[in-house]
């Protein structure tokens, strides 16, 4: 920004010095026009309002409410002097004996025109009522001369209800947060905006309340605490400087001083060579309360000099500051004309500074107020309107829908807010409708192996291989995990279901409906799992969806839709998906019917497992170790095996009692048939629950041939536009057309380069 170059401007020739003095009401006295004195314009050089023009330009666009713009803004505590201050430095003459300056913030601004004029609004506070405001912003008066300047102020002081006497009908108060505005347009008028703010109240009186203090104190916070504003904090030296609360605001917004001048007022007060006057000679020199902009001094008009001109206000402050002790400080640091000097270099700087961050802003607030236009869509007056507009929404909504429910996440919809953890609870992870189906059936797959079971065999020393391949289904010890029990246990259970069951089978045979029985209750649970798996499948397809048509639509639209279109359909979905479900639960509750040789592959394989265990054990039994003859040390065995003794052991290892192998075999059977029916039943309900009915076809929900059908009537309910969104259009194409405005003021003055 250093080399920031503006384009030249026409430089203005002086206008005539005019004598400005206030009607006090004693005589006659000449009107004071607004033209420029010259001692005004040494507040800018010719260079620096070339810069300054840059922002007078943006805020004349009216951007003045989007961005903090560069300001002076005037602040101290009550009777510190701060109108006193602005008069002089502006030349304008602000009424100082009835207070009408002090109950509200006043904003000077200060604008290059080809004439001159001067403009008196009022801003009203956006907190009060609606028909308030109305009446308060119709308030508008233009002046010829600044002699009207205290009787339009009374004006606007009574049209707020500060006046004790007001007429108007809004509720008596002290102070107000709206803002008095006084524009003033002139050829040779420096670019500059200016605030006066009320002087902080130390306490409460009879007619000031604590709620009054408070709004004082918060005013002075909101202004004081923008980054783009130079605070002038007023200290008077009637009081000491520690009590003044306007030091510790600034340095709470200000902590190492860099854009606050302090202004030392009345000096003229302090008895010559005491204590006070010393201590403020110290704080002018920087010495106590150090700002990085350093202190100045000015001396005020007296009540006695209160009829004085500006010319003999600044002759009488330049002989104090020449015979005063005052007058070891720096010439540049006291007086009212060096102040101008020194606040065109500050305000300069300041404002070349900040230029680049002023246009980084106002381009961030383009690019967000075309996201929210762009939200409203397209303007929705007649129902061809409304019907262009859902046919574009809905290609739009089939598109990105498509693309999720197919799995390919291309563009900025899967983009942009991506989250580097994969989670349910996240609306960027939702938008990746088909990696959380996945997911999701992974986890439901999961949960069947897991907890899908009533009981599970708790495998011991003693069991067989068989068990051990039962084992494999041990549970997540967080999950709901199924009934555990021994092997014993289980043949005891398989024991009562086959004494209920039993027909006129064999003994040593069982009733082929036992393996039915037995299943039905070991997956109990199958239902309650694949229910639940369902219905948070459903309603991530819900969220889905919500996100999506929040993100294409307006509000307005997206409820009205929802309602209409999407909400019965996806409802319509759900019931079909359990009616599935419980088609597929009829299969699970009749016989098991199976044709996958995994069934008998699994019974051999458990059975012959169990034989070699015996088998094992038959050998251990038949196994015997002697100690080798004429070994002394004890370490060397033979090892003998009795076949004999083996083939009779495992020949005579049959349970005389046909029932308990009836109930081996029944369990053997059903731990085969769980198995298989388990992966067929996950199968099934991911692919003809989950996918049939819930994700398939979720695009066509809303896609541009339901869109298209329909009719005129229904289009206009779903899409016209409300008034509350007209008036949003309204307002954001207008805030669209100021910030475009800026944007072009910027690349003119700055360049397309400056950053």
């Amino acid at each position: 920004m250093d080399d920031f170059q503006a384009p030249p401007l026409p430089v203005q020739a002086p206008q005539p010095v005019v004598p400005m003095r206030t009607d006090d009401g004693r005589g006659d006295t000449p009107a004071v026009d607004v033209t420029l004195t010259a001692s005004l314009e040494d507040l800018q050089t010719d260079e620096q309002r070339r810069v300054l023009d840059t922002v007078s330009q943006v805020r004349k666009c009216g951007l003045e409410s989007i961005l903090s713009l560069p300001q002076l803004v005037v602040c101290g505590d009550q009777s510190a002097g701060k109108s006193s201050v602005l008069e002089a430095l502006t030349e304008i003459p602000f009424p100082r004996n009835d207070n009408l300056c002090t109950r509200f913030a006043t904003e000077i601004i200060l604008r290059r025109a080809a004439s001159n004029s001067l403009t008196i609004k009022v801003i009203p506070d956006s907190s009060r009522p609606t028909s308030e405001q109305a009446a308060i912003k119709a308030f508008k008066e233009s002046i010829i001369n600044l002699d009207e300047l205290p009787t339009v102020m009374g004006k606007a002081t009574d049209l707020l209800g500060l006046n004790s006497l007001s007429t108007s009908n809004l509720k008596p108060r002290a102070f107000a947060k709206d803002v008095l505005s006084i524009e003033i347009e002139g050829p040779s008028r420096p670019q500059l905006t200016l605030v006066d703010l009320p002087g902080l109240i130390q306490s409460e009186t009879k007619g000031v309340t604590k709620a009054d203090v408070d709004l004082v104190s918060d005013l002075t916070d909101e202004y004081i605490s923008r980054s783009r504003t130079i605070s002038l904090a007023v200290v008077t030296a009637t009081n000491d400087y520690a009590n003044q609360k306007i030091l510790g605001k600034v340095r709470q917004f200000d902590e190492k001083g860099e854009r606050t001048l302090g202004i030392i007022t009345k000096p003229d007060r302090l008895p010559s060579g005491s204590g006070s006057e010393k201590a403020f000679v110290g704080l002018a020199r920087n010495e106590d309360v150090f700002f990085h902009l350093g202190w100045h001094v000015l001396k005020n008009r007296s009540f006695e000099e209160g009829d004085s001109s500006l010319e003999e206000r600044n002759a009488a402050e330049a002989t104090y500051f020449r015979k005063s002790n005052f007058s070891c400080l720096a010439q540049d640091s006291v007086g009212i004309d060096s102040l101008r000097k020194r606040l065109s270099i500050l305000l300069f700087e300041h404002v070349k500074r900040e230029l680049p961050k002023l246009r980084k802003d106002l381009e961030e607030a383009l690019v967000d107020t075309r996201t929210q236009l762009d939200s409203l869509g397209d303007r929705r007056t007649t129902a061809q309107d409304c019907k262009t507009y859902l046919t574009q929404l809905s290609l739009s909504h089939y598109e990105v829908c498509k693309a999720a429910v197919d799995g390919h996440y291309e563009g900025s919809y899967f983009v942009s807010d991506a989250d580097e953890t994969f989670s349910l609870t996240s609306e960027a992870t939702i938008c990746r409708l088909r990696a959380v189906v996945q997911f999701m059936n992974a986890q439901f797959s999961d949960t069947m192996r897991r907890q899908g079971h009533k009981y599970h065999i708790v495998p011991v020393k003693t069991l067989t291989a068989v068990d051990t391949t039962w084992s494999d289904e041990i549970p997540d010890p967080e999950c709901l995990s199924p009934i555990h029990m021994t092997k014993s246990n289980a043949l005891e259970w398989v024991s009562r279901v086959l004494t209920r069951t039993r027909g006129r089978e064999l003994v040593g045979n069982f009733n082929p409906l036992l393996v039915g029985e037995l299943f039905w209750e070991q997956s109990s649970k199958w239902h309650g799992l694949a229910e639940e798996h369902v219905v948070e499948v459903a309603e991530i397809c819900r969220r889905f969806l919500d996100r999506l048509l929040q993100e294409k639509c307006p509000k307005d639209v997206h409820s009205r839709l929802w309602s209409s279109q999407i909400e019965e359909v996806l409802e319509a979905r759900n019931a079909a998906a359990f009616r599935e479900l419980e088609t597929i639960m009829e299969e699970v509750k009749s016989y098991p019917i199976n044709y996958n040789h995994y069934y008998t592959d699994t019974i051999h394989k458990s059975r012959r497992g169990r034989q070699r265990a015996e088998l094992a054990k038959s050998v251990k039994d038949a196994t015997r170790k002697d100690l080798l003859k004429g070994c002394n040390s004890g370490e060397h065995h033979t090892t003998s095996v009795d076949i004999d003794q083996i083939v009779e052991s495992f020949s005579n290892n049959i349970d005389p009692n046909m029932d308990n192998v009836s109930c081996e075999e029944a369990l053997e059977c059903l731990f085969a048939i769980y198995k298989v029916t388990q992966k067929t039943f996950v199968a099934n309900i991911t692919t003809q629950v989950v996918e049939r009915h819930i994700v398939r076809g979720l695009e066509k929900i809303f896609s541009p041939i339901v869109a298209s059908g329909l009719d005129d009537r229904v289009a206009e309910a779903i899409a016209s536009e409300p008034a509350s969104a007209k008036r949003q259009r309204v307002f954001l194409e207008d805030r669209i057309a100021k910030l475009k405005h800026g944007q072009g003021i910027f690349r003119s003055v700055m360049g397309s380069a400056a950053a």
